[in-house]
């Protein structure tokens, strides 16, 4: 789930002009877009119609089952999709997005190597998909309540681990005001696959065996909330220590800061290496509008425009050029921005086989019913 700035007054105004699998013009007039909930600047819109008199339809979502639906049935009328990286090798599997021509997208050669090269984990070759903005997997904490409890020791260093999660001496200590992990199978066992350092994936199925038995150690600390609802509950100390999305920290942090509830969130990237989630840009294979929908990426990809999304929702820019642009706070925010040895341990989540993939969501429920 993504939690960014609320942007949804000035988004529900654009999504009213009408949905885009029904809005009809020439080609050269309209781009029909869909994207995550809250995740852009809606001035960007703007200023691109403004450009290029392409009028932008905009729809939104905010569950990634909810727009692999829409994709499947086919005849959305969208001519450009923003998805995570972790739907991509189903959905190309699928044929639901045509081949991009990197011809057509001359400010591709902004795009961070680093990041473009954990999207290929994803998307081989990096043929159907360009990044839109990425942000890190860690641990989360309220930084008062996590003093206490690990005896008055520094948080941002003890806490720099996936052991605060996963190992039971540990997590334990968080028991009374509860430990949040993520809500998805991929992503959760990516993590503990990452503890046992098996950070490509697992073998077989006694890898995911193994990785199980580490998240069953630590199921009794583990209070089950909705993914959408771990923003607020750090926010409001509900919950002292989430395996999170850093946006969801930073979200977190400005949400109690906003507040002014003396709650302080801080948040840490583990030393054994981390995940990166990737939320890129793809046209799909029927896309009614394929030169305004190359124009439109493009566009996003200009650095100043990248900047201005990346200021809007507090996540990084997969365009280099946009970061020195960027206020020096936002920039500077290691919840954001990564330093250089922290890149160098980014991880893309797996990408599981059918009967690996069965196996785990199997562990993943039996885990989620267990009290």
């Amino acid at each position: 789930m993504r939690m960014f700035l609320l942007l949804a007054p000035a988004i529900a105004g654009l999504i009213a002009h009408g949905s885009a699998a029904q809005e009809q013009a020439p080609a050269d007039q309209i781009v029909n877009v869909v994207n995550w909930s809250d995740y852009i600047d809606p001035g960007v819109l703007d200023e691109f119609t403004a450009e290029t008199r392409i009028k932008v339809v905009y729809d939104t979502y905010d569950a990634s089952q909810a727009i692999d639906r829409r994709l499947i049935a086919g005849r959305t009328g969208y001519d450009v999709v923003v998805s995570s990286a972790a739907r991509l090798p189903q959905q190309i599997k699928a044929g639901l997005y045509q081949k991009l021509d990197r011809s057509r997208l001359p400010n591709a050669g902004n795009l961070l190597p680093e990041v473009m090269a954990r999207l290929a984990a994803a998307d081989p070759g990096n043929q159907y998909a360009v990044d839109y903005m990425w942000f890190t997997a860690g641990i989360a904490y309220n930084v008062k309540k996590a003093r206490e409890r690990l005896g008055g020791a520094d948080p941002a260093t003890t806490l720099a681990t996936w052991e605060a999660a996963l190992k039971p001496d540990l997590a334990k200590r968080f028991s009374d005001c509860g430990i949040y992990v993520f809500d998805t199978a991929p992503e959760l066992f990516a993590v503990a696959l990452s503890d046992l350092k098996l950070n490509s994936g697992p073998r077989n199925e006694a890898d995911l065996a193994r990785a199980a038995d580490l998240l069953f150690r630590v199921r009794p600390f583990v209070k089950q909330i909705p993914a959408a609802e771990a923003a607020s509950a750090l926010a409001r100390g509900d919950i002292c220590l989430a395996v999170t999305w850093a946006s969801d920290a930073v979200q977190a942090r400005d949400r109690a800061r906003e507040a002014n509830n003396e709650v302080e969130i801080g948040y840490a990237i583990p030393t054994e290496g981390t995940l990166i989630e990737i939320d890129s840009l793809s046209i799909p294979k029927d896309a009614p509008h394929v030169e305004a929908a190359y124009r439109f990426i493009d566009f996003l990809m200009r650095p100043d425009i990248a900047a201005r999304n990346s200021r809007a929702t507090n996540a990084a820019s997969g365009i280099a050029a946009a970061k020195p642009l960027l206020d020096p706070k936002l920039a500077g925010d290691p919840a954001v921005y990564p330093d250089d040895e922290a890149m160098k341990r980014l991880l893309a989540v797996p990408v599981y086989d059918p009967r690996l993939q069965q196996a785990m969501i199997r562990l993943w429920t039996k885990w989620k019913g267990t009290k």
